[in-house]
């Protein structure tokens, strides 16, 4: 009698378990739901593009072609919902691309079904309110472009919510992750430390996801029916902004910063960004903007004006915001806070201690002193820096370096003059090609031919001749630790990259795991003998060392 009703206690108790579950997902479901915005006309879904070679293609003043560089190239005017419905068709390919990409690297770190669906509803939990955080321009855009997106996910989501989501998927990795996947560089020179002593900016945007992910870049220009027209750096469905300029000659760029987990969902960095290039043409003007949006990760805006002739950086968090001058003629952003209200805080100074950025940083200071003015081709040479301080070989790919050979893309501004080159691939070493924004936007009626200026293009980097580079790339392919490494050889990753104590550290982890102690401790040790990125893995080759050790 006892045990009956213990059971039926259980029963009850297990089915009231599953009955508040499955109450939790319907609840989710209905709160994490997305309303699109209502388009003012749906006249441009009718329109078809037109087809003019291999791969150009128009939609009345909008195009879209592919450069013999490699790069894509696009334009777009009008009102958001339109120009967003022109972008989808007009990059259709690249949009559905790439979201097969990301899902399949997603379903690469997450391969289990089971825990999948619960991220599933995670994000639809944590992002339950983002739509209210994206002003309704960027909604009509989004929801535009999202007629393109395929249906083939629909099961996750609608296109829109998904596409909308995806532009929050940047920040949440850079906050949940704390991987390496985001360690991005920028600068700046002026007056007299610059070759013609106009306003010159370089950027490494150091954010891998997949080769796959950064094949299909895009160069795109917009003429929006308001606000100024401007150029980015994007990807097929992307709208935000990660490195751009406008006609104002104001330009955009962000780093990351260290962030607690967050708690709830706010604007995307990448729309920020967008807000502000769209619509400053100072920098005091950027500050405002940034300041009346809500982000729930910490970022560095590095903004360059050719009206203040200078650059500044807009540091910002969840909670405050402050603006970093550095009163001299260069500048220096990597993923520290340097501002006296954030460069203090305790996350800011742990993140310091622990963290390859602030040896970035010397590195950086160090090459802009090496030189007394700094032309554009100085800036392409210190974005391609592969080496630590003092000139140290500290092996190919290590997160302290400048150039991390991971880059989506490189690029330098020259805001003044309009000009901007774009790195083209592999990373930021293939050959940069300069853009002149002022006859790009002149442009009366666009035919199949380069866009670029290519009296100004910056060759490749002759790094690309070497037997180095050749052994990176299969190096490369086992270098982040969500890629397949079941046919990885130890030996053959110390080989192919001899001074990286990272090598080193996959070697040993390797044979850590299969409770060979000895081989395991050698490789540790020699690893230990180089400059290690980031005192999480220091302390992590340490501790198993010393494992190592005491179970030999």
């Amino acid at each position: 009698m006892r045990k009956k009703k213990i059971s039926k206690i259980i029963l009850l108790s297990v089915g009231g378990l599953i009955l508040l579950i499955i109450g939790l997902l319907a609840y989710v479901n209905i709160v994490a739901q997305t309303h699109p915005p209502k388009p003012p006309s749906l006249t441009s879904l009718t329109e078809q593009r037109k087809k003019h070679g291999k791969n150009f293609y128009t939609i009345g003043n909008n195009w879209f072609r592919k450069s013999e560089s490699g790069l894509y190239e696009l334009y777009v005017e009008g009102t958001p919902f339109d120009r967003g419905v022109v972008n989808g068709k007009l990059t259709q390919e690249l949009v559905q691309h790439q979201e097969k990409v990301f899902t399949q690297q997603i379903h690469q770190l997450v391969p289990s079904d089971l825990y999948l669906k619960f991220l599933t509803y995670f994000v639809g939990w944590f992002n339950r309110d983002l739509e209210d955080y994206v002003q309704e321009e960027n909604k009509l855009e989004i929801y535009g472009v999202s007629q393109a997106a395929s249906h083939e996910f629909d099961n996750i989501s609608t296109p829109y919510q998904r596409i909308l989501n995806y532009h929050a998927a940047h920040d949440i990795g850079h906050a949940l992750q704390n991987m390496a996947l985001v360690g991005c560089t920028s600068f700046a020179v002026w007056g007299n430390k610059s070759a013609d002593s106009t306003l010159t900016i370089g950027r490494n945007f150091d954010f891998f996801v997949s080769d796959q992910f950064a094949e299909d870049k895009i160069v795109a220009f917009y003429n929006p029916d308001k606000g100024y027209r401007f150029m980015m750096i994007t990807w097929g469905g992307m709208t935000g902004v990660l490195s751009g300029m406008n006609m104002e000659g104001l330009t955009v760029t962000i780093n990351a910063a260290k962030s607690d987990i967050p708690s709830g969902s706010a604007t995307p960095v990448s729309l920020v960004a967008r807000e502000i290039l769209q619509y400053a043409s100072t920098i005091d003007e950027a500050y405002t903007i940034a300041q009346k949006r809500k982000m729930f990760v910490a970022e560095s805006f590095l903004i360059g004006s050719a009206n203040d002739k200078r650059a500044a950086i807009i540091e910002k968090t969840p909670d405050g915001i402050d603006l970093y001058d550095p009163h001299q003629n260069q500048i220096v952003c990597t993923n520290h806070f340097q501002g006296e209200l954030l460069g203090p805080t305790q996350l800011n100074q742990d993140h310091i201690k622990t963290s390859a950025s602030p040896y970035r940083y010397k590195r950086v200071e160090e090459l802009l002193a090496e030189k007394e003015k700094i032309s554009v081709r100085d800036v392409v040479h210190i974005l391609r820096d592969q080496r630590g301080l003092d000139n140290k070989d500290i092996g190919l790919g290590n997160e302290k370096a400048i150039n991390q050979l991971v880059a989506h893309h490189g690029i330098v501004f020259q805001p003044e003059k309009r000009l901007v080159w774009v790195s083209t691939a592999p990373w930021q070493a293939g050959k940069f090609v300069c853009y002149n924004l002022t006859d790009i936007f002149n442009i009366k009626e666009m035919q199949d031919k380069e866009l670029y200026d290519n009296t100004r293009t910056i060759a490749s980097d002759s790094f690309l001749l070497t037997k180095q580079y050749r052994d990176y790339v299969k190096f490369f392919h086992y270098r982040f630790p969500f890629e397949p490494r079941q046919d990885m050889q130890p030996d053959s990753m110390v080989r192919w990259n001899p001074n990286s104590y990272y090598s080193y550290l996959i070697a040993a982890d390797f044979y850590f795991d299969k409770e060979d102690f000895v081989t395991a401790g050698k490789y540790y040790e020699q690893g230990l003998t180089k400059e290690v990125a980031t005192v999480p893995e220091l302390l992590h080759m340490q501790e198993n060392l010393q494992h190592c050790r005491e179970n030999r």
